[in-house]
């Protein structure tokens, strides 16, 4: 600087206050102008705190963006930020030892203090004016200011990093720094709280507005870590001028980066918390409420609370320029959720620090969604047909559904069509409905189901809350759901309904069975017979055995029981028993579940229908093809006895007639797979009726069911065998019966025991302890335990005994590998051919029965007939010996009879000699 310029500045130092401001006009163009010109650090702070201090003051309002802040601010910043790059540059090689380079650098600290100060002047200069300042008197204070403040926050921010360990040579000169630009930021906010705008206001002026709220933002990204206060007091103004100022700025602002920024403030806060919960957990400092832990935590969960409240009011005021960002918001909403109980991923953590993240996070989530309800590119990510989601976010995506739903009641008819339809055509982006995407979630929350976690249940007047199922927690909420639905909606709810029951997974079919149900209880006994009517004709085409007809048939049985009698009635003529093609629906239904008169009518039906059946198969030859009529009416006859406490006398007597009779059709040499049907079906509605059986009968079971379940035969029949096995304990065998039957029963137990699959095994063990519990013949139950390994298990599970306890971790790991097992499954049920819903329906025709005889060989033929004739001599054996010793002897045709068969045998025999 010249020495003329060096004399001017010496000069005006010396000036008092009144001489100032009789050469403001005189000497502060020089004075701006020799700022501008310097080139030197010194220099240049010199002449800005002249400015600043001495002729600051006396410059009108007016003036001051064009004779002073214009002049001078701009090159004040540019200076501020060569001197943060030199501090960069010559930070690496402090030292204590090079103390030439420590005086430079607090040197350049102190240097930047000073602006600092400058503009603070500033600042307070412009607020003493007691008005509202006008956008065009301070347009460039704002914006260097800034500048500034978001250099010195980076710069106190990357400190540790800068000053390479040597901190502490300057670390009180960065806290002065700090507390200076501190100071100013807040000083600044002040003054701009008073900006106001009128009518006229020009581009620039919004212009201007929408920097400053975009350089906030920048200072909010930067101080995060900084200071907790001051980041929540920036975030609280940026919002503040956003709302003030909505009408102008809305469409000017940088939305992404916003909602983006106040997202990821929130998970980071949110997260914070958590780990300090669960370091006071790990610590066992949940009960001392004065430890810097827990006041750490409680800071960090009232920031959480803080971000959350932000962004729920920022989507609210903006919400029609926050449709890109839908994505974004459901997977916060996800990963919050996911972090709270029942989710497995969430951490265990004391349950008043639960409670206080419960209150910061979880709460403000309800109105978050609420918010987001309207919106349809929300709806769009939330209901995707396609929707991949990682395992740890499957429940709080059916969660979020769920609480979703329930936000619907109160909400306008438009909303209402958005989320209940789905998308209507073809150029929407695919959307289900919401009902449907519930079901689809529930499913795929297949580990959840099974551990299973556990939810608040709904309170009830005067009962403790209590802890349900995600099956119960759900399914209340869509009841409740239903039953404030518009009857517009229904038909979509009906479709919703028809695909969860007729998809492959089990338990959710069984919800959506749950909600059909209720929603026929609730609504007209007409719309009742109408489902019931639709259901009974869905299970009448399902011609083969498949999950579709399981679950249609356990949706039926429900049904009915909340028919009238009148519509059971019409249930009944509609689908008359009498007839084979309607059989397959009354096999799923319970007819203690029917009205007296519709009872009656569908058990006589039953009944003589079979008895025509078995006729028509005897007078035919007992031919094989005809075998499937048989256990047609065979599963219909177990419905009648089965679905009633206690069965008339004649249907039980006809009942036994017939189950005897076809026991005695059987041989012990069954490999046919349909007549080991038969044998099932029979073992079953014998246990039922077991009572009533005579002793031959049940012989001639337990021979055939003895040979059949040595060969390889379907696990059905092996539990149907059980069955009638353990029915077997009711039951007291006569003395002359018993070396027959309870030998045999000893040995069946004892294959049964010893069978190495876990489930038929466990089966197994109930049955037998279920036999044991109730029998006489206790000599079974010690000849069935020969094996001592065998014993053991029985008397580990008659005590209850656990062998091995697998602990929480190890259960979960399987679980969840046999979630994807499940999984797989169900998909490739659904993808086979052989499912209802891709086959066209079956022939109805008998198979010929010449083709059916070709399909057993000559020695089976013969082996067979040998089997039946000898097991009907031993039973009459049996019956002759036991009437002998009675009063009554045997009738008097039975020695011609007896010697009608010796002539009969004697020919056969001479036959097969001469050929």
């Amino acid at each position: 600087m010249s020495q003329t310029n060096t004399s001017l500045l010496d000069e005006v130092v010396q000036w008092s206050q009144e001489t100032c401001r009789q050469e403001l006009k005189t000497v502060l163009p020089k004075l701006t102008s020799l700022h501008h010109q310097s080139d030197s650090w010194d220099d240049h702070i010199r002449i800005l705190k002249i400015i600043t201090d001495m002729f600051l003051p006396h410059i009108g309002f007016s003036e001051l963006e064009e004779e002073c802040f214009s002049k001078i601010l701009p090159k004040a910043a540019t200076m501020f930020e060569t001197m943060i790059k030199e501090l960069m540059d010559q930070a690496g090689g402090l030292s204590s030892q090079n103390t030439e380079l420590c005086v430079l650098l607090r040197t350049i600290l102190q240097a930047m203090m000073q602006i600092i100060d400058a503009l603070s002047t500033c600042v307070r200069h412009v607020a003493s004016f007691g008005e509202a300042p006008d956008v065009d008197a301070i347009r460039t204070l704002p914006t260097c200011v800034l500048k500034v403040l978001k250099e010195t926050f980076q710069h106190c921010k990357d400190s540790e990093v800068v000053y390479c360990g040597r901190l502490s040579l300057v670390a009180d000169l960065l806290q002065g720094l700090f507390k200076e630009a501190y100071s100013l930021h807040k000083g600044l906010l002040e003054m701009l709280d008073h900006i106001t705008f009128d009518s006229s206001t020009s581009e620039e002026d919004v212009c201007d507005v929408v920097t400053v709220i975009h350089s906030l933002l920048d200072i909010c990204s930067v101080i995060s870590n900084l200071d907790i206060a001051l980041h929540a007091n920036t975030w609280k103004f940026l919002i503040k001028q956003s709302l003030k100022y909505q009408s102008l700025v809305e469409e000017h602002l940088h939305h992404s980066d916003i909602s983006t920024s106040l997202c990821d403030n929130l998970l980071v806060s949110f997260h914070n918390s958590v780990e300090l919960a669960e370091q006071i957990e790990q610590a066992g400092l949940q009960e001392t409420r004065q430890s810097p832990e827990y006041k750490l935590f409680q800071k960090s969960a009232k920031m959480c609370r803080f971000f959350a409240n932000t962004l729920v009011h920022y989507i609210k005021e903006f919400k029609f320029f926050l449709t890109k960002y839908c994505s974004r918001f459901h997977q916060l909403y996800l990963q919050i959720i996911c972090k709270f109980s029942p989710s497995l991923c969430a951490p265990v953590l004391p349950k008043a620090l639960s409670e206080e993240l419960n209150a910061a996070a979880l709460v403000p989530m309800e109105a978050f969604l609420l918010q987001l309800l309207p919106l349809r590119a929300f709806a769009d990510v939330v209901l995707q047909q396609d929707l991949r989601l990682s395992p740890e976010h499957e429940l709080p995506q059916c969660l979020l559904l769920v609480s979703l739903m329930g936000q619907l009641g109160c909400q306008p008819e438009e909303v209402l069509q958005l989320w209940f339809t789905g998308s209507q055509f073809s150029e929407e982006t695919p959307r289900l409905p919401l009902y449907q995407a519930i079901f689809s979630s529930f499913r795929r929350c297949y580990t959840e189901r099974r551990v299973p976690v556990l939810l608040p249940g709904v309170m009830l007047k005067g009962q403790a809350q209590a802890h349900v199922t995600l099956h119960q927690h759900i399914c209340v909420r869509l009841c409740a759901s239903v039953a404030m639905l518009p009857s517009l909606y229904f038909p979509v709810l009906e479709c919703c309904l028809v695909d969860a029951v007729l998809q492959a997974d089990t338990q959710t079919a069984l919800l959506a069975i749950d909600v059909w149900c209720f929603t026929a209880r609730y609504g007209t006994a007409e719309l009742c017979l109408h489902h019931v009517l639709l259901i009974a004709q869905l299970v009448k085409v399902c011609t083969a055995q498949c999950y579709q007809l399981f679950h249609l048939g356990l949706l039926l049985r429900r049904m009915v029981f909340l028919m009238t009698p009148n519509h059971q009635m019409e249930l009944v003529a509609q689908f008359p028993p009498s007839e084979a093609e309607n059989l397959p629906v009354w096999q799923h239904v319970l007819l203690r579940a029917l009205s007296q008169d519709a009872r009656h009518r569908v058990e006589a039906d039953v009944i003589a229908f079979i008895q025509k059946v078995v006729t028509d198969w005897q007078n035919g030859g007992y031919k094989l093809g005809q075998v499937d009529k048989v256990n047609v009416v065979l599963l219909s006859l177990l419905a009648v006895i089965r679905g009633q406490p206690s069965p008339e006398e004649q249907c039980v007597l006809s009942t036994v007639r017939v189950v005897s009779q076809l026991w005695f059709r059987m041989n012990s040499e069954q490999t046919h797979t349909v007549l080991q049907q038969t044998v099932q079906l029979l073992s079953s509605i014998s246990a039922i009726l077991v009572k009533q059986l005579e002793p031959q009968v049940i012989c001639q079971a337990l021979l055939c069911l003895d040979s059949v379940v040595s060969q390889k035969c379907a696990d059905q029949l092996l539990l149907a065998a059980m069955e009638f096995l353990s029915s077997l304990g009711k039951i007291f065998v006569p003395p002359d019966s018993q070396i027959q039957i309870l030998p045999k029963l000893s040995s069946m137990f004892g294959v049964f025991l010893a069978d190495k699959s876990w489930l038929l095994h466990q089966h197994t063990l109930e049955a037998f302890s279920h036999f044991a519990e109730n029998t006489n013949h206790e000599e079974v139950i010690s000849q069935s335990l020969c094996v001592e390994e065998t014993k053991t298990k029985v008397v580990n599970y008659l005590s209850k005994t656990v062998n091995a306890q697998e602990d929480v971790v190890s259960r979960l790991q399987r679980l969840k590998q046999e979630t994807q097992v499940m999984k797989q499954h169900n998909e490739k049920l659904e993808c086979s051919k052989e499912n209802v819903s891709n086959q066209p329906e079956a022939a109805t025709d008998e198979p010929c029965p010449k083709r059916a005889r070709q399909e057993t060989s000559a020695q089976e033929e013969y082996s067979r007939y040998i089997q039946t004739a000898e097991s009907a001599l031993k039973a009459l054996l049996a019956l002759t010996e036991g009437k002998a010793n009675t009063s009554a002897p045997p009738p008097q045709w039975l020695d011609s009879r007896l010697q009608e068969l010796q002539a009969l045998i004697t020919q056969i025999s001479t036959v097969r000699h001469t050929t």
